[in-house]
């Protein structure tokens, strides 16, 4: 939960401000020191500092660099007894929000607080995007601030410590291999390379070979021994994506393997250790593919001893300007690109659209938007015909009602609906191909 700190030796005073901010609807945590401000700053989710200037073991000024260390999104708005014009300007430049004196604070602190929290609260998305381009495989590079993601992220780093098996349920491209990457990285095994499998896109046989390996002579054309994914993967993590595809021979394999550690490479009499660590995914209903036997039920308790259900985007839609301005810079730079902007418009026809794709959709519209974009902003005219599809009768509000857009959009359904046939096009649209073509050279419809 975000936070603010108030570090203020004064018992009376502190409490005070505490209460007047707390009424308002803000999380408060107090601190009497510099030194048990700084200890809540490490633990806590905290955006914006109230500091008195003179603490018993730190001067309030001083304070500040030691705050911009540790976190330099957070501001800091300085108290104290007896303003100074030269307090306020050292303050200042030492990356001060705001400077208050003592009494004038109880009527000017919330306006100035609502203020700095803005502020930091843009500063910390632009810090979540930065983090996320140094370390493309941490928990700082899942985006979001909404409740279901923030779940998703609170369970998977308290099992990333561990060595337990993770069952990563959700639609596809909600980024389980993402989570999967990032629980890697942040555990023990994190000096051996990650290995992922996909089991959907190999037979069973091949697939029998790609997880379990082989020895020298067991069928036609093995003329070496081969070492399997999960003997690769000893002391590290195998991520098997797709699980629900694996067949019932395959599955008592790797219940075997969850339960001991244990295998038989194909042809071989010997059995074959592994301390792997197995994280596995799927978007379909295993309790449902139990019913059918088509998934082993005591494979699936072995699987879900710590379950993690990613969330679609459309049910964290506070998200989407964030993602997508995270793939605009990601796709900007990669084609040395000066698209810098969204349109405000295009940004209300993002966060209705219903993301049957998620994220993995996201990233694809942005990506072809950015290599359309001719100036430095993405508009509407920008997104495919088939992303106007989903309009709800028309009752979605977060559709535009500039003209030209909405003409614009009915042209895109008009040759979606048409496959492409621009006289078919016209007709359902009762316009002559004449006007047709203009409206699309005026509207720069691909």
């Amino acid at each position: 939960m975000q936070s603010i700190l108030i570090v203020e030796d004064e018992a009376r005073l502190l409490s005070l401000l505490a209460r007047i901010i707390e009424i308002d609807g803000y999380h408060v945590l107090k601190a009497q020191s510099a030194k048990a401000g700084i200890k809540l700053l490490e633990n806590e989710d905290v955006r914006v500092v109230i500091s008195d200037v003179q603490l018993p073991d730190e001067n309030g000024i001083e304070l500040i660099q030691r705050i911009k260390r540790i976190h330099s999104y957070i501001e800091v708005i300085n108290l104290t007894a007896f303003g100074s014009i030269k307090d306020s300007v050292r303050a200042m430049r030492m990356g001060a929000f705001d400077y208050l004196t003592k009494g004038d604070d109880n009527d000017k602190i919330l306006p100035l607080l609502r203020k700095a929290l803005a502020k930091a609260n843009h500063q910390f998305k632009t810090y979540q995007l930065e983090n996320a381009a140094a370390r493309p495989y941490s928990f700082e590079t899942i985006l979001g601030s909404s409740p279901a993601i923030i779940s998703a992220i609170d369970l998977a780093v308290k099992v990333s410590h561990t060595n337990t098996t993770v069952l990563l349920l959700g639609e596809t491209g909600t980024g389980k291999e993402v989570f999967a990457k990032a629980i890697h990285e942040e555990s023990d095994r994190k000096a051996n390379p990650f290995i992922a499998l996909n089991c959907s896109s190999f037979s069973n046989e091949l697939l029998n070979s790609e997880l379990f390996g082989y020895v020298a002579g067991a069928f036609t054309g093995a003329n070496k021994d081969k070492k399997g994914l999960i003997e690769e993967a000893n002391n590290s993590t195998l991520f098997l994506d797709e699980i629900g595809e694996l067949s019932l021979e395959l599955q008592a394999k790797l219940l075997r393997v969850l339960e001991d550690g244990t295998f038989h490479k194909i042809g071989d009499s010997k059995t074959t250790t592994s301390n792997v660590r197995i994280i596995a995914a799927t978007n379909k209903d295993l309790r449902q593919e139990i019913e059918h036997n088509k998934f082993r039920a005591d494979l699936f308790y072995r699987l879900s001893v710590f379950t993690i259900t990613l969330p679609p985007l459309r049910e964290r839609r506070d998200d989407i300007e964030m993602l997508a301005n995270y793939f605009l810079k990601r796709f900007a730079n990669k084609i040395n690109r000066s698209v810098i902007h969204m349109d405000p418009e295009f940004i209300k026809i993002l966060t209705g659209h219903e993301w049957k794709g998620n994220i993995r959709e996201l990233k694809n519209v942005i990506e072809r938007v950015v290599i359309l974009a001719n100036g430095e902003t993405l508009t509407t005219d920008l997104l495919p015909i088939e992303f106007f599809m989903h309009d709800n009768d028309g009752n979605d509000s977060t559709q535009p009602f500039n003209l030209s857009i909405i003409e614009s959009q009915f042209i895109k359904k008009a040759l979606y609906h048409a496959k492409g046939n621009k006289g078919e096009a016209a007709r359902l649209l009762g316009i002559s191909i004449s006007t047709l073509y203009r409206k699309i050279e005026e509207y720069k419809i691909v």
